[in-house]
Formats: structure tokens, sequence, C-alpha cells
């Protein structure tokens, strides 16, 4: 769990420790004062509370209707209250995650059982049933907090719990747990938390979003770190890089000041309409040596952009320039259900993304990155066109934006 934030954060004492490799590396977590959560908003909390009574009580409820009435048999387990903790308030964290609650569990319910039939001694069977679930589960990597009281709840649940054997696992552990798993599932994707969270598609080598991993720390760094700690970390792993990358983008704008899209773009942008023809739009890219073209309406809101890329990728070329081939005009008929007329609106790039005038450049960069993006649109508070920014726009903005940051201690002296 990340813990500590501006406002939290506390002065610490922070001392060194050996890693595996030999190194010394400081360790944050060694402090005066224990770490506190990160501060979450009243409609977080609010969302959470909700997601998880709502939760239990769908769970209980579906679980009655299931089994009808059972004498003598709790229908509803308390593990599941902590399960719901982290389903819903913490639905990031690894621990959270289904894989988690249904192996954690089961594991849990299995172990607790078989402790409780050979061990005899109760708190003997409970120990010895509480650390066989953990190691187990780090094993399989499905550790769960909560399936340690499932454990214990098989071994000292009493004489109901004792009479079903293995039948536990099943019920009411395991429809319980899938129940759960099924509210949060629903709960959280309808109030806007990604559930669950899955690993991204790793970048391809010729990838432009792997750019991002050339400048400042690599995906590879992160995984070194978090190696060298060598113990469980409760926090999703793409979740601390993503939090890391704008932590960065932050610094950096902090570090460069406040030179916004406004301030490095080409103004008086040369545009296009939709029905221009291609060859048209090539002899203006030759003519004024540009590789990009916004395409507007009538009102100037941008509706697409061509680049060269997209003459050379979409169109067919003839002695008479670029036209529209027989499969782009098929491809074109089926999927924009028109009859393609060799005009830009049949190769531009649509949807765009696109920037405000005071937008802050070191905002530009992760998206440009990501995205392989050479040519950003910039738009009013009326999504009129105002203006472009490129790569070289970037670069410069950056490279004089850093040498002026240099220099200001510099002229402040003198």
């Amino acid at each position: 769990m990340l813990a500590g934030s501006p406002a939290t954060l506390r002065p610490r004492l922070a001392r060194s420790r050996t890693a595996k490799d030999g190194a010394h590396v400081s360790d944050p977590r060694v402090s005066q004062a224990p770490a506190a959560l990160t501060p979450v908003s009243n409609v977080e909390r609010l969302r959470a509370a909700c997601g998880a009574g709502l939760g239990l009580f769908l769970t209980g409820f579906i679980t009655q209707l299931a089994l009808g009435p059972v004498d003598n048999l709790v229908l509803l387990v308390a593990p599941m209250g902590a399960s719901s903790v982290l389903l819903f308030a913490v639905p990031s964290s690894p621990l959270a995650q289904p894989w988690s609650i249904i192996g954690g569990n089961l594991v849990a319910g299995l172990v607790g059982v078989t402790a409780g039939m050979l061990i005899p001694h109760p708190y003997l069977a409970a120990g010895v049933a509480g650390g066989v679930a953990i190691g187990l589960m780090l094993v399989l990597r499905c550790l769960h907090p909560p399936s340690g009281a499932v454990a214990l709840t098989a071994v000292l649940g009493g004489p109901a719990i004792h009479a079903l054997g293995y039948q536990f696992v099943l019920w009411p552990v395991g429809i319980n747990s899938l129940l759960l798993l099924g509210c949060a599932l629903a709960y959280n994707n309808l109030t806007g938390r990604r559930y669950p969270h899955l690993a991204p598609v790793a970048a391809a080598p010729g990838d432009p979003g792997r750019a991002k991993d050339r400048v400042g720390f690599s995906a590879a760094d992160l995984d070194a770190v978090l190696k060298q700690y060598g113990e469980v970390m409760d926090i999703d792993r793409n979740a601390l890089e993503a939090i890391l990358r704008q932590a960065q983008t932050r610094g950096y704008l902090r570090r460069t000041g406040e030179i916004t899209c406004g301030d490095i773009m080409t103004r008086n942008v040369l545009a296009v309409a939709p029905e221009t023809p291609l060859r048209a739009a090539l002899d203006l890219l030759r003519g004024h040596h540009i590789k990009a073209l916004p395409v507007t309406d009538e009102k100037a809101h941008v509706v697409g952009i061509v680049t060269q890329t997209d003459l050379l990728d979409k169109a067919d070329w003839g002695r008479n320039g670029p036209h529209i081939g027989f499969a782009r005009r098929l491809k074109q008929g089926l999927n924009a259900g028109r009859a393609p007329d060799a005009s830009v609106a049949d190769i531009m790039t649509t949807p765009v993304k696109s920037a405000r005038p005071d937008t802050p450049i070191a905002n530009l960069i992760p998206m440009m990155l990501d995205a392989g993006l050479h040519h950003l649109p910039v738009m009013d508070a009326h999504l009129q066109l105002v203006g472009i920014v490129t790569q070289t726009d970037l670069i410069a903005a950056l490279f004089y934006g850093n040498l002026a940051g240099r220099l200001a201690p510099s002229r402040t002296a003198s």
C-alpha cells in the first residue's frame, strides 16, 4: 500500500540496509512515525463503503436463496467482511485481484479443514493452518489476507463447521467468494474503478511508446528496485509505474516553469477541408515543406489530420499522383457507408488527439511518446484550430527551457 502524501508526510529518519546484491540502499520504510494512508475524497469513501455494504448483503442474500434455509450454519462467513475491504476500498491492490480471493480462500479452507481433522489441539491446529495457508498462497501467488481468517474459521468455527468437512470449502466459502467477487466486478467498473487490474501488453522493441523507457527510469529499473526488496509490496506494479511517471512529469513541470502550448505552437496553420483532393493536399505538403495538414470543417473545427504517412500507406500511387485504389474503395465504402472520391476524407486520421493553448508542454511528453505522435493540433475553448505543435517545437522548448532554468541562478547572482 502506498503510504504518505505531501499532506501527510512527516520528517523521517532513513537508514541504509544491504540489498541482496550487496549494495546499500536507503530504506524509506524506516521512520519515526507509522506511515499513514493517503487521503481520499469523500466521494471515494462513500463509494467504497456503499460497495462493501451492498456486496456483503447480496452475497449473503443470494447464498441463502441458492442453499435455502440451513440449520446451525452461517451462510455468510466472517472473513468475507475483510475481503470486502480489499475488493471495494483498494481494488487496485494485488491482494484484491480475482485470483487472490478465489485461490486464497479455497487454499486456506482446504488447509484449515485438513489441520482441524489431523491435529486435535485447536490452537496448535489454528497456528499450523494459518502458517501453511500463507506459505501456499505465496507459492501460488494468490495472497489474500482475509484467507488467514478462513483457515482459522475452519479450525475454530465450532461443531456446525466441523460437520461439513471439506464441503466447507465449497460452501459457504467458495460460493461467498464467487458472489462477492461478482459484486466487486460489477460495482467497481460501474463506479469508474477499473477492476480487475490487467497487466499491459508488452511494447515491441520498435514501439514509440518505449521511448519513455529511454528517458528517466525504465520498466527494467523499476523491476530491479522491487526485486531488491525481496518482499510483498501491496501495490500493483503497473499502478506504481504510472504514479512514478506522473510524478516525474510534475517534477519536470515544476523545474521548467509554465511553458505552454500557446508559447511554442506554430500559428497561422495551413489546413484543408475534408473534400480537398489528394493531389492538392500533396502539393501543399511539398510546397510548404511540412509533414501534416489538419483537416477542418467550415467552422474551423478539427475533424482529422492527414500526414505524409497517410498518403503513403492509405493511398495508391500512379503517374498522376495519389489516388484511391479498388481495395481501399471497397473498405471505405463498407466502413464509412459512402463511396470514396479521392479526397483527404478518405485517408485522414480521425479522431485526433489535441491540446489547448494553456496545456503545459510537460503534459505533451507522455501524450506524444505513448501514441508516437509527431504533430498535435491546438484548439481553443470553442474547439477551433489555433495552432499546431510538432516534435521540433517540443524539442526546442525543452532544450531552451532547460537552458533557461540552468542560467536563472547565475543571472540572479549577478
